[in-house]
Order: C-alpha cells, then structure tokens, then sequence
C-alpha cells in the first residue's frame, strides 16, 4: 500500500504543494483509503486504478474525499509517467472525465491537466459579508475590478480579488470557524488573489474544509478562476500565471491556458519533484 510524496507546481526542485500519490490494481474501501490519506497528511492524496482504457481517480484529504483536486492530479500526471512513460493519460472522476499528461525532464516531471468545465455566478451577499469577517478583511480591501464570485472548475471555490499584495500577506482565519462556513456554502476553498499584472496573479487558497489552513497550490482553483477570467472578459491574453505558496516558505507556480470557448476547459500545467523513492 505504498504512497508516492510528491511536490506538485514546483519552482523546479523546491517548493510545491505536496500530494499523496497511490496506484492499484484495485481500490482499497474508502474508509481505508480515507485512513491512509489521513496517515499522510498532505492535502490530498490521489488513489488511481485502471478502468478499462483510463484511469478511475479518488481524492481524499485528511478528513473528506473531494470531488477533484488539481495539484494531486499533477502528481498523479508523474507518478503515471514515471510508470507508463511519457504520454496522456485519460482519468474517469467522480464527477468528470479529464485528462493529464505526464513528461519525464529531468529532476523534474512536467505535467498537464485538462479541467473539469468551468462556471461562475456572483456571490452571496451574505456569504461575501461572512467570509469578510472570518478573513479579517473589509469591502475596502476588494479590488472590484474582479468582482467575488463563486466559481467552479471541477469543485466550487470562491474568488475575493484584493487590492495589494501586503492585503494578501496578512491573510488570517480561524480554522474551525472557517471549516464550518465553508462546509455550509459548500466550498472546497477560498481563492484570495491580487494581479500584479493582467496575466501574473499572486494567490493564497484557504482550504479549511481539508483540515489545512492554507494550500500552497491549487490547480483546481486555478482552473476554476482561469474560467472566472474568460466570463468577466478581462484581459488574460489566453494565459496566466499564478504565483502561490510563498507566505508559506513553498513557492509554487501554476500557467493556466484559456480558450476562447465559454465554459471550456482549462489547461492547468506545471513541474512535479519527487519527494521520496519512486
């Protein structure tokens, strides 16, 4: 029952968000699997057995399975790579269908999803007022030009832009507070970014529902909010780049390519490193 650690959207061979990777013939129960991610004690971990021409895909986080999860999918994209060599890899969700694809370089391993569709609509009004006071944050910190939103890529996530970077190094919660909220909106997590420019954001995920205050990278937010870019028509020039994880020491970088097609999906890439032998 071994589980391959590995560092998803590394910045080369530092930093990261890490993920538990495990590969089978079969699934374990799901309590057994929601044991062994819990035993880890990353984020997500990522289960995967064959199902006929693909792959059937689980995440789990120390305390819940999740319907999709970016950075595990990333890993999940290595692991099959270092396995199966370099090439697509075709994943059955619990939800979706979706592909990624795993190229060995190196030290490193890049990798690319391709997301869930995605969609938004405007927030909550009294979901924006209490995630505002769960952050410590007031309406005068919201850069409206990215108007808060709920978003989804594969899972629901909510956007709040915020005007500087310092707004965002401040970012603070309570964490059973913010499980409760979240579990009551039905987030997975919350995406505070700030645009350094129209294509390169600064991001921190909260992701109190996994039991983790903050994740050092979120490809399914990224996803998510790549097509909240494409709905509001802002000026994404078919690409960004998100900077994530270095309030944590874990520096992670995330490209997210966007079509012109509403709805359509994103594709999420980065590097993986692997974080033990494989």
């Amino acid at each position: 029952m071994t589980v391959l650690r590995i560092a998803a959207f590394s910045d080369g061979n530092k930093g990261g968000n890490p993920a538990g990777v495990w590969i089978g013939d079969d699934f374990p129960p799901a309590s057994k699997m929601q044991a062994m991610a819990a035993d880890v004690g990353f984020s997500e971990t990522a289960f995967a057995a064959p199902e006929g021409g693909a792959w059937r895909v689980r995440y789990f986080s120390p305390l819940c399975e999740v319907p999709f999860c970016g950075h595990a999918t990333i890993a999940l994209g290595a692991a099959l790579a270092l396995q199966h060599g370099d090439r697509t890899f075709e994943l059955k969700l619990n939800r979706a269908d979706i592909s990624v694809a795993g190229r060995r370089d190196g030290q490193t391993i890049a990798a690319a999803l391709q997301s869930p569709p995605t969609r938004s609509a405007p927030i909550d009004p009294l979901l924006q007022a209490d995630l505002l006071q769960l952050l410590d944050y007031s309406i005068d910190d919201l850069d409206l030009k990215i108007p808060p939103a709920k978003i989804h890529g594969g899972a629901d996530h909510v956007v709040m832009a915020l005007k500087t970077r310092n707004a965002l190094a401040r970012m603070r919660y309570d964490l059973k507070l913010g499980r409760e909220l979240m579990e009551k909106a039905g987030l997975v997590t919350v995406a505070l970014v700030t645009a350094e420019n129209p294509q390169l954001f600064h991001v921190r995920n909260a992701f109190a529902v996994g039991g983790v205050l903050e994740d050092p990278a979120t490809g399914a937010a990224a996803a998510a909010f790549a097509g909240y870019l494409r709905d509001i028509g802002w000026p994404h020039g078919g690409v960004i780049n998100i900077v994530q994880g270095e309030d944590m020491g874990m520096r992670s970088l995330i490209r997210a390519e966007i079509s012109e097609i509403a709805g359509s999906s994103i594709r999420v890439s980065g590097t993986a490193r692997i974080m033990n032998d494989a």
